[in-house]
């Protein structure tokens, strides 16, 4: 089923949920970045192997209805917590292939320091948090990752 990312935006935080493609380009270039002298970014992209088996896709599943509001409530936690200005995050669900898209993290500060520190946090928060499943199908079978995200 073909649908267009849904996007939810409240001051400066920026939430997608990619469901064909993940343009990371571009959810920089909504950022705001009005007071800020640093942008940090994550990209998570499909590796092409794992151990001697080579990566077909991998396949994720979200718990659609509370995916953008757990990724906000990260984003306003990182704001919080680290002083930064800006947060544009994205997550593809559905089929990815190799060296495609997976997740997308833009975080805009004053200063470079809580831009790393909030981007860190975001990746491994939204790893623990997130209603995500991953199954990674290789050319030796295919397996559900244990844990969210």
């Amino acid at each position: 089923m073909m649908r267009s990312p849904r996007v939810a935006m409240a001051g400066q935080i920026l939430i997608e949920e990619a469901v064909e493609t993940l343009d990371d380009v571009a959810l920089k270039a909504k950022l705001s970045t009005e007071g800020c002298g640093a942008i940090v970014s994550f990209l998570g992209i499909t590796r092409g192997k794992e151990g001697d088996a080579d990566v077909l896709r991998l396949e994720f599943d979200a718990w659609q209805e509370q995916l953008s509001a757990v990724l906000h409530g990260l984003a306003e936690q990182a704001i919080a917590q680290f002083g930064v200005l800006a947060i544009a995050m994205a997550h593809r669900v559905g089929s990815v292939g190799p060296q495609e898209p997976i997740v997308a993290i833009h975080v805009g500060s004053p200063h470079r320091k809580e831009a790393f520190q909030a981007c860190e946090w975001l990746i491994d928060e939204l790893k623990k948090q997130a209603p995500l499943w991953k199954k990674e199908v290789t050319s030796k079978g295919e397996s559900w990752k244990a844990g969210l995200g």
